[in-house]
């Protein structure tokens, strides 16, 4: 992690339909909230059934980044939109357990998991 990097994260969008994917990289803070809001309204503009969160590349999630994650769930809920996870460490993973977001969003151990539930 590079704290003199002006850009410590970066998201990009792939549709996979029915499911969009956002693939996170970097550090999810509160410096991540417009990409973050940019990725999903594009990946929004495609009306996925599933919106998968691809955490592989996440080195850093602090709490703002977590409240991230949580307005982005409760856009999708609100769009009758699934939202899976994938590729979260396991710490990351221990988090989303213990803040109950994995009661909300279903946990992958990689994004071909979550496609392949996506599709069934």
């Amino acid at each position: 992690m590079n704290p003199d990097s002006s850009t410590t994260y970066a998201v990009d969008f792939s549709s996979e339909p029915p499911t969009a994917v956002l693939r996170l990289t970097g550090q999810i803070d509160r410096d991540a909230a417009s990409a973050l809001s940019a990725a999903y309204d594009t990946a929004s503009s495609t009306d996925p059934q599933v919106v998968v969160l691809d955490f592989t590349e996440v080195d850093y999630i602090n709490s703002t980044g977590i409240a991230l994650v949580v307005g982005l769930l409760a856009r999708a809920r609100a769009e009758k939109r699934a939202v899976h996870a994938a590729g979260l460490t396991d710490h990351y993973r221990h988090v989303f357990e213990i803040t109950r977001l994995s009661d909300f969003i279903k946990v992958f151990t990689d994004v071909d998991a979550a496609l392949a539930a996506s599709t069934n």
